[in-house]
């Protein structure tokens, strides 16, 4: 048994892979389209005995050669071989064929989108759970190309690909079927099969080494669209936007390129087609009339096997042809959910009902590759006290408060919140206790009460919580002025905000959520005296409420914390409050002397 799932999971990867994630729904797919070839080979069948009525009058079950077993049928049955039972017989199984072809059709429908549903949510899953470490170091536009565009064309790699199995399937019905009415007939397919897979066998390797250009091209073009928006500012005020452009371009035209590679190759495989049929169709008839003497009824019956056969045969190379268009989209997308599935997040069951004592860092170090970014911090964060981490560039302050709110893990040491270690908990539970706010807010294109509450139910509940959250943040008053208040969009990013309000905004929001812990990360660096006096003002009225943590370079804004946390190259370098920390640590004092504070 393992030996022939090796040889499955090796020779069929591509279909281990849609089988993982479509199970019995492909097996009854593949199921219909054997019936739908069944019912068309017996209809096709019924011909024959009618030819033989309509020339002389009588049918016989000889002209169906192994087939005769559906003649015999009607016999047993006690039905009259005639014209009428003949005919009826014909509209009987193309009724049936069409009814089973109506359920082959819509079937896979269903089945296609199930699979784009299923595909886009598990990689919306795995993003969701993928490590931030990992996160940090991968490639955003490999990222965005694979979980947009990629994604279309993985979903079209599975309707190529079953249509492809399901040619597969209907030419082996029709040559099973022609095996039964003339042996030499299945021979001459296999033949033309043969020859014709040797003539596209090229084109398939270049349109698969072509498709997986196309893969990494559209990688690089969505990075650099994601760097050309994001530095837009940058790029205007320096003139560097057209030479970026450039770049954009270049890799615009590559796609195109190999696109256009793709597009020639199509058309050789569709051009050649019909004459490739033709030929064969008239090799087959002076085979079957020159060399084996066949009759009238085996030939006629045969022909139609054989056009139904390669018609398929052809259908079933342009098909292929098409996947492998998009295989390197599909190759990409197998090796993309490996990795993210490796790096995938670890939920411990136990859960946190909140920081109502501490949060306790023991002998932490952590390292980055072989750089040692923190070195054997201990420390001890009181409850509803509010904490400032300074240090110069470097020193490794914003990556101790990234291990505080659980977003990387820890090399060694350990991390406990109100005694309990953090490895042991589930971190979800636990995060969702911490609010966090960046340097650049995030600001969400929708309503300020969906940007507030993360679009809870407008409930008379929320809705009150939403405003109790403004006034603690110091921002009702400005919502209350705006003509649809909670109700005014806010634009892409909070654009028709100032700094000072998107800030405000996001602090809001963590209050909404009934928080524990409040992390503000250079929050107010960007902003000028005035905005920051004022998130200055808003934040101190916490103070006592929650646990706070702050990472500032502006010491001015830390006078009030309760402890000053100094780190200096990784190490813990001294605590106090501000006045204590100058008279404790020079470097501290010359920090405060240099700012004018």
């Amino acid at each position: 048994m393992d030996l022939l799932k090796s040889f499955i999971k090796k020779h069929f990867c591509h279909f281990t892979y849609f089988y993982t994630h479509l199970r019995h729904r492909i097996w009854i797919a593949l199921g219909l389209s054997i019936l739908v070839g069944l019912l068309d080979g017996f209809g096709l069948a019924m011909f024959i005995p009618m030819l033989e009525m309509v020339g002389d009058g009588g049918a016989s079950a000889e002209g169906l050669g192994n087939l005769a077993f559906l003649i015999n049928g009607l016999t047993y049955l006690g039905l009259e071989l005639n014209l009428i039972t003949i005919l009826t017989t014909l509209v009987f199984f193309f009724t049936l064929k069409g009814i089973a072809k109506f359920a082959e059709s819509y079937y896979k429908v269903i089945v296609q989108q199930y699979f784009n549903s299923k595909l886009r949510i598990d990689n919306v899953d795995k993003l969701t759970h993928y490590q931030y470490k990992s996160f940090v170091t991968s490639d955003a536009g490999r990222i965005q190309n694979t979980l947009s565009g990629e994604t279309e064309r993985v979903a079209g790699a599975y309707r190529y690909y079953i249509q492809t199995l399901q040619s597969a399937i209907m030419l082996t019905v029709y040559v099973f079927l022609a095996f039964l009415a003339n042996p030499q007939f299945a021979l001459l397919v296999a033949i033309g099969g043969l020859i014709s897979n040797f003539l596209f066998k090229q084109l398939y390797r270049r349109t698969n080494s072509v498709s997986k250009n196309i893969t990494r091209d559209a990688h690089g073009y969505q990075g650099l669209l994601i760097q050309k928006v994001s530095f837009f500012k940058y790029l205007k005020a320096t003139s560097m936007n057209e030479k970026f452009a450039e770049k954009l371009k270049k890799s615009i035209l590559s796609i195109e390129a190999n696109n256009r590679k793709i597009g020639f190759y199509g058309s050789i495989l569709e051009a050649s087609r019909e004459p490739l049929t033709i030929i064969v169709v008239v090799g087959v008839i002076l085979v079957e009339t020159q060399v084996f003497n066949s009759g009238l009824g085996l030939i006629i019956l045969s022909l139609l096997f054989f056009f139904r056969s390669l018609t398929y045969l052809m259908h079933l190379q342009t098909v292929w042809n098409s996947f492998l268009n998009v295989s390197g989209s599909l190759e990409n997308m197998k090796v993309f959910q490996k990795e993210m599935a490796l790096s995938k997040e670890y939920y411990a069951s136990k859960k946190l009902k909140g920081v109502y004592e501490s949060i306790e860092l023991k002998n932490l170090k952590f390292e980055y590759g072989e750089k040692e970014i923190l070195k054997n911090i201990n420390l001890k964060l009181e409850a509803k006290k509010t904490y400032a981490f300074v240090g110069g560039s470097g020193s490794g302050k914003t990556t101790l408060v990234n291990l505080i709110v659980a977003l990387m893990p820890t090399n060694s040491g350990c991390i406990l919140i109100d005694g309990q270690d953090l490895k042991c908990l589930d971190i979800r539970s636990y995060q969702s206790k911490i609010g966090y706010i960046t340097q650049e807010p995030v600001i969400f294109n929708d309503t300020i009460f969906n940007n507030v509450t993360f679009w809870a139910l407008p409930s008379n509940e929320n809705i009150e919580r939403f405003w109790d959250a403004l006034e603690k943040a110091a921002i009702a008053d400005f919502v209350k002025e705006l003509s649809l208040q909670e109700k005014e969009l806010l634009g892409n990013n909070g654009i028709n905000l100032s700094g000072g309000q998107r800030q405000r905004l996001s602090i809001a929001r963590e209050l909404f959520k009934n928080i524990d812990v409040l992390v503000m990360d250079e929050a107010t660096s960007a902003l000028d005296v005035e905005t920051e006096i004022k998130i200055q003002e808003s934040v101190e009225k916490l103070k006592g409420k929650m646990t706070i943590l702050i990472v500032a370079h502006r010491l001015s804004t830390i006078k009030n914390a309760d402890q000053v946390i100094l780190l200096e190259n990784g190490e813990f370098e001294g605590m106090g409050t501000f006045k204590s920390l100058i008279n404790i640590s020079e470097k501290f004092k010359n920090s405060v002397a240099l700012q004018n504070i």
